[in-house]
């Protein structure tokens, strides 16, 4: 199957997406406070997928049962993105980077557990090449003294936002195959903003951060739109869409991309140095992907 008929594009596309995010989160969070980040971040989504719902599905309506199930999507987006971002606020690259290959491998206990989704010999052995082959890059790119660390509260909010944004994935699926995943990412992400806000309310009230001491310039303006439009509401409509497609464990495979187009990125853009544990892991990644889209 050519790729551009695979259903693993669109969240290939997504996780290629958030594998630029981290860069340009941890260097805002010198800027913005991480839950005031974020929830700029949910605004310009919702800001953006709201409109265009509205004009491509104009009378949809919803029942009681479904946009209570949209308020869970949203309680769990809530959750999972100011873990992410309070956690990479108090991590290192190489935790993150480590941690974030948790998500999959949560959306495919969940996959099974929950929806009942068949995993089959040919998509383990690709699940399992996935992981093998972004491990192999994560050990070329890190060592275990990058990862020491005495503080455990970054690494566990991670952990958390790992799962939370398994649960988002897998319990999206009953919405997307009954609407679409555009109203289903747009509506959850509406809902959760106000979730975000109330974050941010305490994190200024309880901490000496302002918006007023916040320094804007062009490059601050470019990576909260980059955060908002192009890592949410591009990002999760892309991420949806695979969902909308296949399995929630065949769509999970893609987040492995994730770290991977990270350090790829790091050494085109910022001169980090690329090892052949890059190429090497990358093409047993590739491999596994392909075996899941086949399978």
């Amino acid at each position: 199957m050519p790729l551009r008929d695979s259903p693993l594009l669109a969240p290939l596309l997504a996780a290629s997406i958030w594998g630029g995010m981290y860069v340009v989160s941890k260097w805002g969070f010198a800027q913005i406070p991480p839950l005031t980040l974020v929830t700029m971040r949910a605004v310009l989504g919702a800001a953006v997928l709201l409109p265009l719902v509205w004009v491509v599905k104009p009378s949809r309506s919803f029942s009681r049962r479904d946009w209570r199930g949209f308020a869970g999507l949203a309680a769990l987006l809530a959750v999972s993105l100011a873990a992410q971002f309070l956690g990479t606020d108090l991590t290192t690259a190489a935790q993150g980077s480590l941690i974030t290959v948790l998500t999959p491998v949560f959306t495919v206990a969940l996959g099974v557990a929950v929806l009942g989704e068949s995993l089959g010999s040919r998509k383990a052995v690709g699940i399992l090449l996935a992981t093998v082959g972004t491990g192999v890059v994560l050990a070329g790119r890190y060592t275990l003294a990058d990862l020491a660390s005495d503080a455990l509260v970054g690494p566990t909010l991670l952990v958390v936002a790992a799962a939370t944004f398994a649960g988002y994935t897998a319990f999206g699926k009953r919405l997307i195959r009954t609407y679409s995943a555009l109203e289903t990412a747009t509506y959850a992400t509406a809902l959760a903003v106000p979730l975000f806000a109330l974050g941010a309310l305490a994190e200024l009230t309880l901490t000496d951060a302002s918006l007023g001491a916040i320094a804007w310039s062009p490059a601050l303006v470019a990576a909260v739109a980059y955060l908002g439009v192009v890592s949410t509401a591009l990002a999760w409509y892309l991420w949806y869409k695979g969902i909308e497609r296949a399995a929630a464990s065949t769509t999970a495979v893609a987040f492995f991309a994730q770290p991977v187009v990270g350090i790829a990125l790091g050494g085109l853009l910022l001169n980090e140095a690329i090892g052949p544990a890059l190429v090497a892991g990358g093409v047993v990644l590739a491999v596994g992907v392909g075996l899941v889209s086949t399978a």
